[in-house]
């Protein structure tokens, strides 16, 4: 089992297979994507190698990002190559869902656990401001196939931003009300090129966190493989609802995930100084060796973050990582 000199146990793995996203996002890529290095992504075998060496390690669930994962047409393999890996319980994905009904049963016969939407806006010109794409109809036609699909847990994910869509939290209260899923608030965090719009737009989530448990939510207790949101559940509502608050005491306390990226770095957290090469054993040496190496990095990994003093590291923006 991986641990760090703080007693954690790392149980979960976020697997990155591209930097390319196809959105432009306000908080992420506003620009769109640019590309400063040759995209020479994880391949299939190498993406074997790394699911093997960490099932080895004691990892039962690996979510896939990207980027826009769904970019990468071997996709599928992916979720079929992390699934039929003997240890690993749990396949995720986190996608944008731009493609979602034309691609989900795909996904789902090569072995998807999971599915993670992001959906920052359930009104169709505020998701086309933020996303730069009008695609909020044909992504809600994707979350109702997956949530037709029994064995598919299907979450949606939406950033906080205090001018875009705070005060729809009615609304999102409401579309939770009637569907079965977990949907998830996460705090805009800072990263190297947003600062300015983290100042304008930064909400904390212990503002809604306060408003649930005012209003009949109830916490329930997280899963040893379960991701950093805090969960709650109402009687009266089929869906739950979430709060990724990185910003919140003592957040990182429970860290239980690693995170390889599109380029075969090991990253201890998302907000590191920098990753640690893994590609060239990856490709060169056993399993056995890359897992003993692994192991041996895991003393380097901080007690937290350091976001609450504006030290965002290496990640220029959450697409480099997947988040």
């Amino acid at each position: 089992m991986l641990t760090d000199t703080f007693g954690r146990r790392f149980y979960y793995l976020r697997l990155s297979i591209t930097d390319v996203c196809n959105f432009r996002c306000q908080y992420c890529l506003p620009d769109g994507y640019q590309c400063d290095h040759d995209r020479q992504f994880l391949t299939l075998p190498e993406i074997r190698n790394v699911a093997q060496t960490f099932a080895s390690l004691g990892t039962e669930k690996i979510r896939i990002t990207g980027g826009e994962p769904s970019l990468r047409k071997d996709l599928p393999e992916v979720i079929k190559t992390c699934k039929q890996t003997p240890g690993i319980k749990q396949v995720a994905i986190t996608t944008n869902g731009y493609k979602l009904p034309e691609m989900l049963p795909q996904w789902i016969d090569a072995g998807l656990d999971t599915l993670n939407v992001s959906i920052d806006s359930l009104d169709t010109k505020q998701f086309n401001l933020i996303t730069g794409h009008d695609k909020l109809d044909t992504i809600l036609k994707g979350i109702d196939i997956a949530v037709a699909h029994p064995n598919l847990k299907v979450k949606v994910n939406t950033v906080l931003m205090r001018n875009f869509n705070y005060q729809s939290l009615e609304q999102f209260l409401a579309w939770v009300k009637g569907m079965p899923i977990s949907l998830r608030f996460i705090e805009l965090m800072q990263t190297g090129d947003n600062t300015t719009f983290f100042d304008e737009q930064h909400v904390q989530g212990e503002e809604i966190k306060q408003y649930l448990l005012a209003n009949g939510w109830s916490e329930q207790i997280r899963e040893k493989t379960a991701g950093p949101a805090q969960e709650f559940y109402h009687p009266d509502y089929q869906g739950t609802i979430g709060l990724i608050m990185p910003y919140s005491k003592d957040f990182c306390a429970t860290c239980n995930r690693l995170r390889v990226s599109s380029l075969g770095k090991l990253h201890l957290c998302l907000f590191a100084e920098h990753g640690h090469e893994l590609r060239e054993l990856l490709t060169e040496a056993d399993s056995e060796t890359v897992a003993a190496h692994i192991t041996s990095l895991m003393s380097d990994k901080k007690v937290s973050h350091f976001l609450q003093d504006k030290l965002t590291g290496a990640t220029k923006h959450l697409a480099m990582l997947g988040g």
